[in-house]
């Protein structure tokens, strides 16, 4: 794709995000309360470019997804997406599943305190209501293990992504924890974010999510005494 039809098509998909933020920039959107799969401004994803059948993306955020991955085949890198939007519901139940042990969590015991087990879900999983991925903006990509992006294959997935993944709209919120950032997730090479309607969405959640609304889900009592708005969902880098 050249830069001026490149450049045509990210200004379309700000002026679709412009329009399609005005119907969802509201506290249930935000936080995943609603169906994607029937949604008007969500799409199915390929399978093509999915590990699994019945996941689902924004319109433009698949939009420029494909437009990425065909870029980065030409160049011999094969992208593929491992999860896309999650819902409360479904975020609900990853969380839960660490909480109860269900999903056992390394350093953790019957005796850990609610606050620690908390924080330690936190290194890697949102609490329900929290994840940019309730969005439809937000992807992982090819794997969910850090060592994965550190040598070989992987490493040069995370190279040409770091390099080209910016002029298609995509940016890596969780980058640099300890270096840009000082709180939030730990460093998920693996997740990219569809910018030009994340970063709006993002700035909404901040004006209209309080934390009377995190709640629903075991362990909730805990949102604000961890800060989770303005250590998690606000502690990104280069994609707010």
């Amino acid at each position: 794709m050249g830069a001026s039809s490149l450049a045509l098509t990210l200004c379309a998909a700000l002026c679709a995000a412009v329009s399609a933020l005005a119907q969802t920039d509201s506290v249930a959107y935000l936080m995943g309360r609603f169906d994607p799969d029937t949604h008007p401004a969500f799409a199915p994803v390929p399978t093509i470019y999915a590990e699994r059948p019945g996941m689902t993306l924004r319109k433009e955020a698949l939009d420029a997804f494909v437009q990425m991955a065909e870029a980065a085949r030409k160049d011999g890198i094969e992208l593929r997406i491992l999860s896309a939007t999650r819902n409360f519901q479904r975020q609900r139940a990853i969380w839960e599943a660490k909480w109860t042990g269900k999903h056992r969590l390394a350093g953790t015991t019957a005796t850990t305190t609610d606050s620690a087990r908390a924080l330690a879900i936190l290194r890697y999983s949102s609490m329900p209501g929290t994840s940019r991925h309730h969005w439809g903006t937000d992807i992982d990509i090819n794997s969910l293990a850090p060592e994965y992006f550190a040598s070989g294959q992987g490493q040069r997935e995370l190279r040409w992504l770091n390099v080209n993944a910016n002029r298609f709209g995509y940016c890596r919120p969780y980058a640099g924890k300890g270096t840009q950032r000082t709180t939030g997730y730990a460093d998920e090479p693996w997740h990219w974010s569809y910018r030009p309607i994340a970063g709006p969405l993002l700035q909404a959640y901040l004006r209209l999510v309080r934390y009377s609304h995190i709640t629903g889900f075991k362990g909730s009592d805990q949102a604000p005494s961890i800060g989770v708005i303005e250590h998690f969902v606000s502690g990104v880098e280069g994609c707010d």
